[in-house]
């Protein structure tokens, strides 16, 4: 009776799962065969998205403001003060020194003001620009 377990054991029937099989491994995974597959692809792209999010992030800090909302007002109200001391206006180099702010930053925020009706600017024949307050004469 011993004998026949024995024999029974070891013939494999239909439908009984085989003594021993190999475990997964790491590598036997079908989405390393797709990045094997199409890596002509894969990486280029990769390469191009990597690209385009550096520049669109170049773009980004070139477009943000440097300054906060309470320095552009203290900028503003050193302006305002510096122009009220000079009716028939100033330039934007003579402002940039009396203000201390770099002229393209103080040029920014001229033109700010002069959208907000604050200030106006004129060029005469020289071709030199001046900016006043507006409703000062």
């Amino acid at each position: 009776m011993i004998a026949a377990l024995l024999v029974f054991a070891l013939i494999d029937l239909p439908g009984d799962p085989p003594h021993y099989t190999k475990p997964p491994g790491a590598t036997d995974v079908r989405y390393i065969e797709i990045l094997e597959n199409n890596a002509h692809i894969i990486y280029p792209a990769l390469a191009v998205l990597a690209l385009v999010l550096i520049g669109l992030g170049i773009l980004q800090a070139w477009r943000t403001e440097d300054m906060s909302g309470v320095q552009k007002a203290e900028i503003k109200r050193d302006v305002v003060r510096a122009l009220r001391r000079q009716v028939h206006g100033m330039t934007v180099e003579r402002l940039a020194k009396e203000v201390s702010v770099p002229p393209f930053k103080l040029l920014k925020i001229l033109e700010e003001m002069a959208e907000g009706g604050i200030t106006e600017t004129r060029t005469d024949t020289s071709r030199l620009t001046t900016w006043r307050l507006k409703g000062l004469q």
